[in-house]
């Protein structure tokens, strides 16, 4: 998987404002017209969502202007994240991205696999309040090496499911990057999306195995579920402003290997 810079700032670059309203006046010869949007974000638990459908909008008048509006309120925007899958392909990059802009994110958790040497170096960096590894094993590995490393502030360090949990309903975090594989990352995503946390999504399993129920959900608690993997972006993002019946298809080829 890949993840470009343009595309995670994009996705996550939402100023974090609790509601906000654009006006745009467009006179011609014949007629003029007003068009009035309110939109809310779902940043910091307010439980209002992007738009009245917000789960990816596109398709939509209303999705074109308020992406042109949010474009030009620039980089004043501040992020509190859960990085679900640190030291993987997403969680690496989603973390170039933060180093990149340090004054518009901050990293509240970290979980990933059993890569206990990538994760103190995290630790060391970001210093998160939960680290969270697969393997009893690998958290206390990690343990060791942070202490050898004399680290300061040492996170609360956990494992296994309830640890991915934890970092996916981490109170002081307003959006999670779910950058987890496979179905391991339906739970976590359900349990922020209750919790009004806005989820950037890089594990399409949590979507074909449990879209079901995930799309109620984005409704119901009204927080911005937002394609962050490559291919996925990168369709959201050509797709916003494009009027009804006006794609035919989408072809998107296995650049991902096949599945």
């Amino acid at each position: 998987m890949k993840l470009s810079v343009c595309a995670l700032v994009t996705l996550l670059g939402a100023p974090v404002t609790s509601a906000f309203t654009v006006d745009f006046n467009l006179n011609t010869s014949s007629r003029t017209t007003k068009t009035s949007l309110d939109a809310n974000s779902g940043s910091k638990g307010t439980g209002e969502g992007w738009l009245t459908r917000p789960s990816a909008p596109v398709n939509s008048e209303e999705s074109a202007r308020l992406t042109l509006a949010e474009s030009l309120k620039g980089s004043t925007f501040k992020k509190r994240l859960s990085l679900l899958g640190s030291t993987g392909s997403i969680g690496t990059q989603t973390l170039e991205i933060v180093d990149a802009c340090p004054d518009n994110f901050e990293i509240d958790a970290l979980s990933a696999g059993n890569n206990a040497e990538l994760m103190a170096e995290q630790v060391m960096k970001y210093s998160p309040k939960i680290a969270s590894l697969a393997s009893p094993e690998a958290a206390e590995e990690l343990k060791d090496r942070l202490k050898a490393l004399g680290c300061q502030k040492m996170p609360e360090i956990m494992h296994g499911d309830d640890g991915i949990l934890a970092c996916s309903t981490i109170d002081s975090a307003d959006t999670v990057v779910t950058g987890i594989v496979g179905a391991a990352g339906l739970k976590p995503t359900i349990e922020a999306i209750k919790l009004k946390k806005d989820i950037a999504l890089a594990n399409k399993e949590t979507l074909i195995s449990g879209g079901p129920v995930i799309n109620p959900l984005v409704e119901e608690y009204g927080v911005n579920l937002l394609p962050a993997d490559s291919e996925h972006s990168a369709i959201f993002q050509c797709l916003q402003g494009v009027p009804a019946g006006g794609l035919r298809r989408v072809i998107l080829t296995a650049s991902g290997g096949a599945f």
